[in-house]
């Protein structure tokens, strides 16, 4: 059974940073993809950023030059490092993990992240 576990969310200022971690379990987690995905209240679930198996990235076009993705295969953790956060930032930030069909079908509970202005 996968699980996926976030943390390092909490309340920040603008301009401010904070880092997320999310420890997988139950999974290759070498031969995943993993991201970020962010839901703020009342909008739909976005994609934020991803990160290869090889370590290549990918970042929504809102979050480029600010957030950065890396991974530990050794630790079977994925961080995503926010910098210069916006009040826009604010949202329930996921974790997911590909599958074999090379979907994302494993997600975390969230971690809540709110950025005053």
């Amino acid at each position: 059974q996968v699980q996926l576990v976030e943390s390092g969310g909490g309340l920040a200022q603008a301009g401010g940073s904070l880092r997320l971690s999310c420890v997988a379990s139950g999974l290759t987690f070498g031969r995943s993809v993993m991201a970020w995905f962010r839901q703020a209240s009342g909008k739909g679930r976005e994609f934020v950023a991803s990160i290869g198996w090889s370590g290549g990235t990918r970042y929504a076009d809102s979050v480029k030059g600010r957030f950065a993705i890396s991974r530990d295969n050794a630790k079977n953790t994925v961080y995503l490092q926010m910098n210069s956060l916006k009040p826009e930032d604010t949202a329930v930030y996921y974790c997911a993990a590909t599958g074999a069909a090379g979907n994302f079908d494993s997600w975390g509970q969230g971690t809540q992240v709110i950025v005053s202005s």
